[in-house]
């Protein structure tokens, strides 16, 4: 009788190293000056730069791209999911005004395919240099009594820091403030168990699934450079829940949000999701983004300003609402 082996048991350790040092070159890229040590140690060392900062508080994030692996998995393309790992984490860690510093991932797979997740890290090294954080760690797992074959799960893991003066929580807004939606690159990472109840596996093979599979836009950058100049006084990652969830989290007990929502335009994915489904407003304002991926409030003098400051920066910026009187409502009219 052969002597078992955990190989044989289904991990294979020379695999799972010899990926390590393929993707070491890819980790570098997203280097910081703050970051100490190398990929491969117990842990990541970061050393940040509290100059300037009187009362610096760490924000942190977790989070993964739920079952929109599986339409990566129909297409059999997996170089920009990871930007949506990356997105989902440093979008969080960015609402109260913090500024991502570094990321870790964790990948877990019944068998590890080093091409396969070779796309998935350019991905998350891609998004952690959108954002400008620093890749410092991971954790790749084969769990083959977990997984089946190549099957695999993600998740992220954001840091940043914020001085305590300069937190955005929501506490100045008052009725009158305006409302400034940055678009959405499409889906995002929200809606999917919803998104393939309508669409067929055939229809995500063809251009709806590159449609769907668009990776979810990082607005760290060109928000932190608005914070600079103009006083933002709230804001809300639209993700799960969407506008009907969320926005609420921003908002002091006494006021409400009216949305007019002819004031952007919504991508044609959405249009054909809800014909297709069947699929009233008020569900799909409450589950997908309707091409809005982040909300700013402003007051009404800066708002102008920060319409055309973000859309210098490449962001396609709208007015899309108000803040009211009321209990933490949504109103979406028009």
């Amino acid at each position: 009788m052969c002597a078992m082996t955990y190989k044989k048991a289904g991990v294979d350790i020379d695999n799972a190293d010899a990926f390590i040092k393929k993707i070491d070159p890819l980790v570098k890229k997203t280097g910081r000056s703050e970051v100490l040590g190398k990929l491969g140690g117990f842990s990541g060392l970061f050393r940040p730069r509290l100059k300037g900062m009187a009362n610096p508080v760490l924000v942190s994030s977790t989070d993964g791209v739920g079952t929109k692996l599986l339409v990566a998995e129909i297409l059999e393309k997996y170089d920009t999911i990871g930007i949506d790992l990356v997105a989902m984490c440093v979008n969080d860690v960015l609402v109260p005004g913090a500024e991502p510093l570094f990321f870790l991932d964790y990948i877990a797979t019944g068998r590890l395919n080093k091409t396969k997740l070779f796309q998935v890290m350019k991905g998350i090294t891609r998004g952690c240099r959108q954002a400008g954080c620093a890749l410092i760690g991971g954790e790749t797992a084969e769990l083959p009594g977990m997984y089946e074959g190549e099957k695999f799960d993600l998740a992220g893991f954001s840091v940043g820091l914020v001085d305590q003066k300069n937190i955005i929580d929501g506490h100045s807004v008052r009725p009158g403030d305006v409302l400034v939606g940055l678009a959405s690159s499409g889906l995002h990472s929200n809606g999917f168990s919803l998104v393939r109840k309508v669409l067929s596996r055939g229809e995500l093979r063809g251009r709806l699934g590159q449609e769907v599979l668009k990776p979810t836009r990082i607005y760290v950058q060109p928000v932190l450079k608005v914070l600079k100049k103009i006083r933002i006084k709230a804001m809300a990652h639209i993700t799960g829940g969407g506008f009907y969830d969320n926005l609420p989290r921003m908002l002091p007990a006494e006021c409400a949000v009216r949305i007019q929502r002819r004031q952007w335009p919504v991508p044609s994915i959405f249009s054909t999701i809800q014909k297709k489904g069947n699929i009233d407003d008020r569900e799909m304002y409450r589950t997908l983004n309707m091409g809005i991926g982040m909300v700013l409030v402003f007051g009404s003098r800066e708002a102008g300003n920060a319409v055309n400051m973000l859309t210098s920066f490449g962001e396609k910026a709208y007015i899309i609402g108000e803040v009211i009187k009321g209990g933490r409502k949504v109103e979406i009219v028009g």
